[in-house]
């Protein structure tokens, strides 16, 4: 196990304690913010890097000839959305790096536990099968997350 160790922190219950208020604080910071549904996440019209150079020239174009802006597209509030969106993007790139940070040590502590996990539970195994005293009714009780290794008990004849 410490080989493949790559986590040994702790945190105390202030320090959970201080990061939650600092969510919160962001949270309140950015109380409009909105969660959109997995679908519309796919269907969703996406203004990313390579459509850059694009939105650029159309704000351009909009601001020098707004004849062609069409009346339904509010003018105000397309610029308070470019405004908006200059404004993400000064913290955007530290709050991405954050939570892929956050989520992938996640993956790694919960990795080395289910790692240290499967190492003990496969010297429970061997201690079953050696019949060492308890260690059957530990097998017994562990193997459940095991069911397509386990042993079927044979189908009840039917008369």
């Amino acid at each position: 196990m410490s080989d493949s160790n790559r986590i040994s922190a702790t945190l105390t219950d202030d320090d959970v304690t201080a990061i939650l208020g600092a969510i919160d604080t962001i949270r309140t910071k950015l109380p409009f913010l909105i969660s959109v549904s997995n679908e519309e996440r796919g269907e969703i019209p996406k203004l990313g890097d390579k459509s850059m150079g694009f939105e650029e020239k159309c704000s351009s174009y909009m601001t020098s000839n707004p004849e062609f802006l069409p009346g339904f597209v509010p003018i105000a509030e397309v610029t308070k959305d470019r405004a908006l969106l200059g404004k993400f993007m000064q913290f955007w790139p530290k709050l991405t790096t954050l939570c892929e940070d956050v989520a992938d040590t996640k993956l790694v502590i919960g990795s080395e536990i289910y790692m240290a996990d499967l190492a003990y539970y496969q010297n429970v195994r061997q201690g079953a099968k050696r019949g060492l005293p308890g260690a059957d009714t530990i097998y017994n009780d562990l193997r459940v997350r095991f069911p397509g290794n386990s042993p079927q008990p044979p189908a009840p004849v039917q008369p």
